[in-house]
């Protein structure tokens, strides 16, 4: 079970270390609780290094910050010992020592519970700027109407972007926020799920309804609700939910499902388990007991399955799409970035052609600031191979280039768009999805290439 605080004490931590910039964004995504078992190979994507390589780099560096000779150092880390050990040791020390004590002086004050007891609003009703992962730069007015939406009886929020544009790092947010409500908050990642599970409904909805109860510290009792054979797996599910989990308190229950797009390779799951969402979202105007429920769902792509429209999730509460950056948001990235003053000043000249050639999209960005404070490139260089090979985008872009020529229709769509000097109108499926792609911006009907990066590479390239 997570230990309750422990992003917080992970947020002390890298204070208390002087852990900043993209070392503290690594750190925190390598030492999160849902990510203790994951090898570094699943979480150097996740940390959004430039690659596994750099990431090594940057455990190195952050293992020294902890090393057995500094003081308030773990006993036991020794950074130039050989294996993967060094993680557990860490974390170890972190779970048994340093964070019971962080857990003693966290005690609310007398005057802080009478005001949540009254429903005062004990923290100021502004946004941190950093989650428990990364870097967060907000993009107002979203955050304030996202926050809105899950505080209401009943919501359902659906955060839709492509790929790297920040709806983990919104969600985590949004959930962090219900938390200092004192809202119950599970976050569910589907991508941690194992292709077993995805074998039959029922396994796929028993193996859910664990993790909920994991996550709240509530002992499965799956056995004592469900019944297949009798009720079938949907009714059971709910009747888990209902009777079990929303009864087991009486404070809102924030459920944030993160990259929903995993189910949409499953449609026989699919097909049921997205209108039971969408029936569990209606139900809150039935019985008062679901209007605790709030869902947060998060995906890059909605379902190309068929759902009645009555049945869809993806058509009911409210939709957030994430934009990129814009020019005052990209200052405020580099200034949280933690970039040495030298390259601070050599970018400062280019930050607003950057922006540009990316369209303010988060990844490309933080990959760019990261490669200019770990190689020492100079801004005119990086701006002019972006779009090629050798550039530090490559990976990015030839990942896109692959699922295009895996998709014939979409490859003929994106090269109309990137051959025309006009926005062009493309057949609704194929605009649809290299919209959700993030390939394309739609104005209506009319497509062009969401930034010149994708233009010109994929001019060259198609």
């Amino acid at each position: 079970m997570k230990p309750h605080g422990w992003d917080q004490f992970l947020l002390h931590i890298t204070d208390e270390y002087d852990l900043h910039g993209k070392l503290k964004e690594v750190f925190l995504a390598r030492f999160a609780y849902e990510n203790w078992r994951k090898s570094d190979l699943d979480v150097w994507e996740i940390a959004e290094a430039a690659s596994h390589e750099t990431y090594k780099k940057q455990m190195t560096q952050i293992y020294s910050y902890f090393a057995k000779d500094k003081p308030q150092g773990c006993p036991e880390l020794d950074p130039s010992s050989k294996g993967p050990g060094k993680f557990q040791i860490l974390r170890e020390w972190f779970k048994d020592i340093q964070y019971p004590r962080w857990h003693q002086t966290q005690a609310p004050s007398p005057g802080a519970c009478a005001k949540r007891a009254l429903g005062i609003a004990v923290l100021p009703a502004v946004f941190p700027s950093t989650t428990d992962q990364t870097i967060y730069i907000p993009r107002p007015p979203i955050e304030t109407e996202s926050l809105q939406e899950v505080l209401r009886p009943g919501a359902l929020l659906r955060i839709k972007a492509p790929e790297k544009m920040g709806k983990t790092s919104l969600l985590k947010l949004l959930l962090q926020q219900a938390q200092h409500r004192d809202y119950q908050t599970v976050y569910l990642n589907f991508q941690a799920a194992e292709s077993a599970m995805f074998s039959s409904l029922d396994k796929f909805l028993r193996w859910f309804c664990a993790n909920i109860s994991r996550e709240l510290g509530l002992k499965p009792q799956l056995d004592d609700y469900w019944d297949e054979d009798l009720f079938g797996s949907l009714v059971s599910c709910k009747t888990y939910f209902q009777s079990y989990l929303l009864e087991a308190s009486p404070q809102p229950l924030v459920l944030g499902l993160d990259n929903l797009d995993r189910l949409f390779d499953y449609s026989a799951i699919a097909q049921d388990f997205l209108p039971m969402l969408r029936y569990w979202h209606e139900e809150s105007n039935n019985l008062p007991l679901w209007q605790n429920l709030r869902l947060i769902l998060a995906n890059s792509t909605e379902a190309y399955i068929k759902l009645d429209a009555n049945q869809s999730p993806f058509n009911v509460g409210k939709q957030i799409k994430l934009p990129g950056f814009t020019a005052a948001q990209a200052e405020e990235l580099v200034r949280a970035h933690g970039l040495e003053e030298t390259v601070q000043t050599k970018l400062t000249p280019y930050l607003a052609q950057l922006t540009e050639l990316v369209g303010g999209h988060p990844y490309m960005m933080r990959l760019a600031l990261e490669n200019l404070q770990a190689d020492s490139l100079e801004p005119e260089s990086l701006l002019a191979d972006a779009p090629t090979q050798g550039g530090i985008y490559s990976g990015h872009l030839r990942r896109h280039w692959m699922h295009l020529q895996a998709n014939p229709d979409l490859a003929a769509g994106m090269k109309e768009v990137v051959s025309n000097s006009q926005p062009v109108q493309l057949e609704p499926m194929v605009a649809y999805r290299l919209e959700s792609m993030g390939l394309i911006n739609l104005n209506g009907d009319i497509a062009q290439a969401s930034c010149p990066l994708y233009q010109q590479y994929f001019q060259d390239h198609l």
